[in-house]
């Protein structure tokens, strides 16, 4: 499916920005996950297994992808910033450049972990990515994402989309995914984040 003009245009001012940003954001980001994420990701690299295969879209500095590792999971680390992939790099960690609108993901994977970053595809091309991350799931692979929770929509250097909860939890089911469990946080600025599991059914 051929993507407008306007998204691409979007996503790269996005990541423009962030490749300004990353540093910043590596400072202010805490370095483990918070509670309601890792109860997520521990569920997913046991549904992976000893071993298994997960692939991290925007992993961003990589601290998700290191609490992942040290369950002994193997990550594909992968950002569309080329910014946090060097610093990743800098501490010995290898990612690859990957743009969840653009490319192909790949797998199929035990799991697929997408943290803060879905809020940056718009939302008529949220049903697209999302089926194409069921896709590169095995049968009864995890797949975890957060979003922030609201129904606003951002444009300017980061353009943002806010979902509720109901609303994103039937756009992983319309995608052929079972949802496992939801959780809720106030994050930083007082905004709402609800973390997602779910799974491509056996």
């Amino acid at each position: 499916m051929k993507i407008p003009a306007e998204v691409l245009a979007q996503s790269r001012r996005t990541i423009e920005s962030y490749e300004d940003y990353a540093v910043h954001y590596d400072e202010i980001v805490g370095h483990v996950p918070h509670p309601n994420d890792r109860a997520a990701l521990e569920r997913a690299a046991a549904i992976a297994g000893a071993g298994g295969r997960i692939l991290e879209i925007g992993s961003g500095p990589g601290r998700d992808a290191d609490f992942l590792e040290a369950l002994g999971v193997e990550v594909r680390r992968t950002d569309a910033t080329r910014r946090f992939l060097e610093l990743q790099a800098a501490r010995g960690k290898a990612g690859e450049l990957l743009d969840v609108i653009t490319d192909e993901l790949g797998g199929p994977y035990d799991a697929v972990v997408a943290l803060a970053v879905l809020i940056h595809v718009p939302r008529d091309q949220i049903d697209q990515v999302l089926e194409k991350i069921a896709r590169s799931l095995r049968q009864g692979g995890a797949f975890v994402v957060s979003m922030r929770d609201g129904d606003g929509e951002t444009g300017g250097k980061y353009h943002t989309v806010d979902w509720r909860r109901d609303a994103f939890a039937a756009r992983i089911e319309a995608a052929g995914m079972e949802l496992l469990s939801h959780s809720f946080r106030i994050g930083r600025n007082e905004q709402g984040w609800n973390t997602f599991l779910a799974m491509r059914p056996s």
